[in-house]
């Protein structure tokens, strides 16, 4: 009913009644009474944090040279980040206190202050870098390498220099820390591969071979947070495929819709005609970007049956959801927008104006 202590809740009395009450003990009134007064004040201490937290999305312009912070609840820019040329992947820190933003034509590793929004400091890379996340609990940042023969910088927070380098086959494009923290995941275009460590160790795990360019992924769970089954979007496939995390095994490929031919964008796809996966708060389903079609596909998890559709800014190229699951923010790379799009009613509400060709974007939650 209660869990071990759910929410991390580390009171004892109020972790000695949800034991009591699981282990079937009978409880007194003072005890139902305490319980009940322990129930609203932790409804009340979450009520403040969360109305005190702020959440922003970080939309990454790849051919310029700022770095657009929209606020959710207005959809307006409310900040800009300058002068990172050509940045591609973004990072917050769990604490809110830095930005990582990774910058391929100085190749660095950007720390951004969130209260000033500057540069503090460029880590040197090996080579120039694609996307980018980070555990946690903070202390480490992946780096995608994204040139021959391929590897992940590793980032100690603590000290803002690079602490290692991970090995991988292939060009790294896309790195990820699974929803669970236990794992890195990176995938290579050139490699046609996926590459999986220990997140503790740092050690490779496994890697799984594909057919074909390994472009974004993104990882459904379990009911207990760990991974169930990745999704990749592969090279020159209109589509995603599902692959079992336990058996490391291809269980699904999914191929998006046909449309009229004279509706398709045909021209800078990129060799990605698919890029862009969200699973929304809730896990119930998950969305996909055709820059082909211009548009947003919603597939039901687990069986993957297409539930609908939303037509969005050209060349959708990178998906990102508001923490409560309401709200979705499509990169429009061919308009300089962002689409915002209602998860509900699967419509687009409104367009917000950013910089020069968006693409990776990702939501920080802010104290």
């Amino acid at each position: 009913m209660f869990g071990a202590c759910a929410l991390y809740i580390r009171w004892t009395g109020w972790c000695k009644v949800a034991s009591d009450v699981e282990a079937g003990l009978q409880v007194g009134p003072e005890v139902d009474m305490l319980r009940a007064a322990l129930t609203v004040a932790i409804a009340v201490a979450f009520t403040a944090a969360l109305g005190a937290a702020s959440v922003r999305i970080i939309q990454t312009n790849s051919a310029g040279t700022t770095v657009s912070i929209i606020d959710p609840a207005t959809n307006k820019v409310v900040g800009v980040i300058s002068g990172i040329e050509v940045n591609h992947g973004a990072a917050s820190a769990p604490d809110g206190t830095k930005f990582y933003i990774s910058n391929e034509a100085d190749k660095t590793l950007d720390v951004v202050d969130t209260k000033t929004l500057k540069v503090i400091k460029q880590i040197p890379l090996t080579a120039h870098p694609n996307n980018i996340d980070i555990s946690h609990d903070g202390k480490r940042v992946y780096v995608s390498i994204a040139a021959a023969p391929g590897a992940v910088d590793v980032i100690d927070t603590a000290t803002l220099t690079r602490a290692k380098t991970l090995p991988v086959k292939g060009a790294a494009h896309n790195t990820y820390v699974t929803p669970d923290g236990k794992f890195v995941v990176t995938g290579s275009v050139a490699g046609k591969r996926v590459t999986v460590f220990d997140q503790p160790t740092e050690k490779e795990l496994w890697t799984m071979d594909f057919d074909a360019g390994v472009r974004p992924i993104t990882f459904e769970k379990n009911p207990d947070g760990s991974v169930k089954r990745m999704f990749v979007q592969l090279s020159d496939f209109h589509g995603f495929v599902a692959v079992d995390w336990a058996t490391h095994k291809e269980v699904a490929r999914i191929t998006l819709p046909d449309i009229p031919e004279a509706e398709r964008e045909t021209e800078g796809l990129q060799g990605s005609p698919s890029h862009g996966m969200v699973i929304p708060a809730g896990g119930t389903s998950i969305w996909v970007t055709s820059k082909l079609n211009s548009r947003l596909y919603e597939y039901s998890l687990p069986d993957l049956k297409l539930m609908g559709e939303v037509k969005v800014g050209g060349h959708p190229e990178w998906l990102t959801a508001t923490p409560d699951g309401k709200r979705i923010y499509s990169a429009g790379a061919s308009v300089n927008a962002v689409s915002v799009v209602d998860v509900a009613t699967r419509k687009e509400i409104t367009r917000i104006p950013v910089g020069y060709v968006p693409k990776r974007n990702i939501t920080a939650v802010l104290p």
